[in-house]
């Protein structure tokens, strides 16, 4: 592979590709691994398109929660085939080149899904509040009105915030070593390559980030302790199972997603080998958006007896 530059027109270079190089020197690993993805990568895509067609055609499953559902499944796609596909060939090839544009480019689609996500699982949230607390005024509160503001506002706020970030992001100098030893391009190993004073993009990913973790979060913890509340208070057990079926899978589907991301972002990564930072990327890139639709699919009454009447036809 050749490292292309390009001459600046001030003085010295200003890199113009990448080469991120997966996992070097580890064969055996890389073989299985591309197996493996190129599966869960496949699983991913069916499973959530499935359930995005579902919640399209089954008349059962229109209702506020499987729309947000089939959302998050969106969204989870999105992620995926922005991720995957280039690491296939990466890890065929033991490295590949991305180019700079590229680079920039598939850390938006990572950066704007995964805030979309906050958002989405933060209303979903909302959803199983109201229709567990307010279950008379559901009905009233959460109408398709409601529901498409609710989910264009995530969307919206999702891809503005990834582009206001994207923005610093492709306006800072690269112009020495251009080897990412990373799976894709993502801002901390690109930040680490940087030849800018890169602490305004570095206070900026913590004035955003920060809030974008702890609204949703907040949202999340709050809602939770009112329909625990509610439950707790139920002298029906009926009610009481209902209640934590409908919201079980949700709960599933937050605590992987907020643990992964904590993982790679939150934590200390003092004593964490390049290995495991790999490994723990990997979780919530690839694995998280192909464990959601399992979830919902195996976890979901409607969901299952939807599939099953859709493999009669």
């Amino acid at each position: 592979m050749n490292n292309k530059e390009t001459v600046d027109e001030i003085n010295g270079t200003v890199v113009a590709e990448f080469i991120l190089l997966g996992f070097q020197n580890r064969q055996n690993l890389q073989i299985s691994l591309f197996c493996l993805l190129l599966v869960i990568f496949c699983g991913t895509i069916c499973g959530n398109l499935l359930i995005i067609i579902l919640v399209s055609t089954t008349k059962k499953l229109h209702s506020p929660m499987y729309f947000f559902i089939s959302q998050l499944s969106i969204s989870d796609i999105l992620v995926i085939t922005n991720i995957v596909p280039i690491l296939l060939q990466i890890l065929l090839n033991n490295g590949g080149s991305i180019s700079f544009i590229h680079c920039i480019t598939q850390l938006y689609f990572l950066c704007a899904p995964e805030v979309l996500e906050c958002f989405l699982l933060a209303v979903m949230s909302y959803d199983r509040y109201v229709a567990i607390c307010n279950p008379l005024r559901y009905s009233t509160i959460m109408t398709i009105a409601h529901c498409v503001t609710l989910s264009i506002t995530c969307w919206t706020s999702g891809f503005s915030i990834g582009f206001i970030f994207i923005i610093k992001m492709s306006k800072i100098n690269f112009c020495g070593p251009n080897i990412i030893d990373h799976l894709f391009c993502d801002s901390l190993p690109l930040l680490e390559l940087s030849c800018s004073d890169t602490f305004i993009v570095h206070l900026e990913i913590y004035v955003i980030g920060i809030p974008i973790l702890m609204i949703p979060t907040i949202i999340i913890v709050l809602s939770y302790s009112f329909i625990m509340t509610a439950v707790l208070k139920s002298k029906s057990s009926v009610s009481r199972q209902k209640a934590f079926s409908t919201c079980s899978s949700h709960l599933i589907v937050v605590s992987i997603f907020y643990w992964t991301i904590f993982g790679v972002y939150v934590f200390p990564t003092k004593g964490r080998t390049l290995t495991m930072s790999k490994i723990l990327s990997l979780l919530y890139t690839v694995f998280t958006p192909f464990i959601n639709p399992i979830v919902y699919s195996l976890r979901n009454q409607d969901i299952r007896k939807a599939i099953l009447k859709h493999a009669t036809w």
